[in-house]
């Protein structure tokens, strides 16, 4: 006789649930709105745009609302830095995907494979085909790791020095290298393009050299900063004083450096300069940002832009072909000029949700704009962090000006990023609940 737990058979009630809504949807193959990936802005999404349709008195039935996304776990990928830096345990960040959606929304273990917008279909993994009346894409952007030479082969050393945050498996590898470092070369790299939290490479490099501070390692330690980048960070207001403090800490820096090759053997970087040449560099400790891109799903894809984004109006986030007006976008995949990040979703997803309401609703779209608002929690050491907010055109969109600097690096940013983005993230944001800047008050629009 198997005897299971009151969790195993909360696993396994949930499991069965999600199986018998994929075998239902797949039956009738046609959803109200089909919303492609089951990540921060997926959850978001779907969760935002049935409480929508319910408030107006317009309730859905349970199923109108299909999650596309074979993944087996959610993550929580802003708090990987806190695992770098020692501070949480991985396992604070990961959950079963089919745990987080609600009864009312149905959940298809499978990826999409292509798109069919003419027909307002599209075709998964296995396959099948499924239509809909809208379509929200929210599949964010996939890690390159195989764009660095011998990167792969590196993070899965123990010996290697290498690490990153940039993945669950390779997230505490990176407090392991860094607390167990006690002289040499601590190189942090940001490659060139775009990459999911621009500030990221940066903020794990601040909590390690603050660590090796703490700890009296600091004088045999040198912590350096390659960047493929031109400056520290976009937003020049952050930028001067993230490279004030890099000088003020001693922290070298090397600008339109990209990183192309590892050689863990040798403990050797390789960089390419903007000339052109490459530069090979000793490391004793490797934090690498691999580069990142648009998934492979999107190449020729009817979609998406020649470089593989969902082009997507940068107010309403509706596609720009209006031939294809019931297909909208947001987050990573999507070609909205503005940093990808966690924060950003929270300012799209209730734009979005008010407009394909409205289409629905109405036929046409509503007032509701995206402005661009983006914000990154820069970690600048334990107890200390600086809040970058801005929106289009790199101008800062800042919450608590009025009170702070927001230039300067203070200690109640430091707990919001610790403490209380990630119970607010569990709790309201994948329930469709969390605004951002507006907390728990959905925004209205005139």
């Amino acid at each position: 006789m198997i005897l299971l737990t009151q969790a195993g058979k909360a696993s396994l009630s949930s499991n069965f649930r999600s199986y018998a809504t994929a075998i239902q949807s797949s039956a009738n193959g046609r959803s109200k709105i089909l919303v492609i990936g089951g990540g921060s802005g997926g959850l978001s999404i779907a969760n935002q745009l049935y409480n929508r349709f319910n408030a107006a008195g317009k309730q859905l039935k349970d199923g109108d609302i299909t999650i596309l996304d074979a993944a087996e776990y959610h993550y929580y990928q802003p708090g990987w830095t806190l695992v770098g830096a020692g501070l949480r345990p991985k396992t604070d960040f990961r959950r079963p995907l089919d745990s987080l959606i609600p009864k009312h929304i149905t959940l298809i273990p499978e990826n999409v494979q292509s798109f069919s917008p003419t027909t307002s279909s599209v075709t998964t993994t296995s396959g099948r085909q499924l239509s809909y009346d809208a379509l929200v894409v929210a599949v964010g952007l996939q890690i390159n790791w195989n764009g660095i030479r011998g990167l792969t082969s590196a993070l899965a050393d123990p010996t290697s020095g290498v690490s990153s945050i940039y993945s669950y498996a390779t997230c505490d590898k990176v407090w392991d290298d860094a607390e167990g470092l006690r002289s040499g070369n601590a190189i942090f790299t940001q490659p060139a393009g775009i990459i999911k939290c621009a500030g990221a490479p940066q903020k794990i490099m601040w909590m390690a050299w603050d660590r090796y501070r703490k700890t009296g390692r600091a004088d045999n330690i040198d912590v350096k900063f390659y960047t493929g980048m031109p400056t520290m960070f976009s937003v020049k207001k952050y930028s001067d004083a993230l490279n004030a403090l890099r000088i003020e800490r001693k922290v070298g820096g090397f600008f339109e450096h990209n990183l192309v090759g590892v050689d863990p053997g040798n403990h050797k970087a390789t960089f390419k300069k903007p000339d052109g040449t490459n530069i090979d560099v000793d490391y004793t400790l490797l934090h690498v940002t691999p580069p990142m891109g648009p998934l492979d799903v999107f190449k020729g894809s009817p979609i998406a832009d020649s470089a593989g984004w969902v082009t997507v109006n940068q107010a309403t986030m509706q596609h720009v072909n209006p031939d294809f007006n019931n297909i909208f976008a947001l987050g990573d995949c999507s070609s909205l000029p503005t940093s990808k990040t966690a924060a950003a979703i929270t300012a799209q997803a209730p734009v979005l949700t008010e407009n394909l309401f409205s289409l629905v609703d109405t036929g046409k779209v509503s007032k509701a704009q995206y402005d661009g608002y983006t914000s990154c929690p820069l970690l600048t050491g334990y107890g200390e962090l600086m809040l970058a907010e801005f929106r289009y055109g790199l101008e800062p969109k800042e919450t608590f000006s009025n009170i702070f600097d927001q230039s300067k690096s203070h200690r109640l940013f430091y707990h919001l990023k610790k403490d209380l983005f990630p119970s607010a993230y569990w709790n309201f944001m994948v329930k469709g609940r969390w605004f951002g800047t507006g907390g728990l008050s959905r925004p209205t629009y005139q």
